[in-house]
């Protein structure tokens, strides 16, 4: 699989299948690429280009825990906005797509993913040609959770056990593994500059609101088809959705697919949760794009 190296340095890893019209797709949580595949292949399959890559600090791609500052929001010799994290995560799929020269793309994504989608059609709009997001995260459960699951958790380690305490954790051993210099570059971090930029990061998730990511005005000025399942679990609670739903003129709204007892139920295992989600998610998908960009005959993987 390919890597493309972005303007900052930071090597992103991606693929693309098939040919036709673009589709970006992002999985959720800190998951690689390979959570998506299933819904890329299918995407593929119905005569549509799909795109995978692996998020900065996720994945095969670089691991870079460094401060970045948005140029577009700086005057005279100001730096600009500090960007969080997750608007990294943005600003190199906007650089991805744009490099590939695929834009404007339809962007979809689960959960973190959905943020992605989201913000990349507020920031970029004219990157962006529609939406497809399912499990959409937001309200102050959300705001707690994610924001120690992806930032306070290693903040703590890194104050008792230092970098090397870092790297022994599942999640940032695992990044090693795959991309070893990512691995030597994190065990040679400063552990106050880690945990400075963590909790600068982590504060981006805390704020409490009904979409993570995006305030209501952003979101209403979201102008492309959009197509949204609601989540249904205390994390992706269906209000999130319907706020989204009401702030974006025309979208297309589907309820919970399962109720909340069997969703419990179906997420005690990872497997089936994903078999069955994409089972039922995908037809969605594919009947939308349809909809809204038919194509010819499928296309043959490539």
């Amino acid at each position: 699989m390919p890597f493309m190296t972005l303007k900052d340095g930071t090597n992103i890893n991606y693929e693309v299948l098939g040919s036709g019209p673009p589709v970006l797709l992002t999985p959720g949580g800190r998951s690689d690429m390979n959570r998506a595949r299933a819904m890329a292949d299918a995407v593929a399959s119905a005569g549509y280009q799909a795109i995978l890559h692996d998020r900065r600090n996720c994945g095969a791609s670089d691991v870079v825990i460094a401060r970045r500052y948005d140029p577009s929001t700086g005057s005279g010799r100001a730096q600009g906005k500090e960007l969080s994290e997750q608007e990294l995560f943005v600003e190199d799929a906007y650089e991805l797509v744009t490099n590939l020269g695929v834009t404007p793309v339809w962007s979809a994504g689960v959960s973190a993913g959905c943020r992605l989608s989201i913000m990349l059609a507020v920031r970029h709009p004219r990157a962006v040609k529609g939406l497809i997001v399912w499990r959409v995260s937001g309200g102050p459960i959300a705001a707690e959770r994610l924001s120690r699951q992806y930032y306070g958790a290693f903040i703590e380690v890194a104050i008792k056990e230092g970098m090397a305490g870092v790297l022994r954790t599942p999640f940032f051993a695992e990044r090693a593994q795959q991309n070893p210099a990512s691995g030597d570059r994190l065990l040679k971090m400063d552990v106050k500059e880690f945990v400075a930029i963590m909790r600068d990061w982590q504060d981006f998730l805390l704020v409490d609101q009904p979409v993570a990511g995006a305030t209501e005005e952003e979101m209403r000025r979201i102008n492309v088809p959009t197509m949204i399942v609601a989540g249904g679990d205390d994390i992706h609670p269906v209000s999130a959705a319907e706020t989204l739903h009401r702030c974006v003129a025309g979208s297309e709204y589907h309820s919970p697919f399962w109720p909340r007892e069997e969703l419990d139920r179906i997420m005690q295992n990872q497997e089936e949760y994903d078999r069955r989600t994409f089972e039922a998610v995908s037809p969605l998908v594919l009947a939308f794009l349809a909809k809204h960009e038919p194509v010819g005959a499928p296309s043959v993987r490539g």
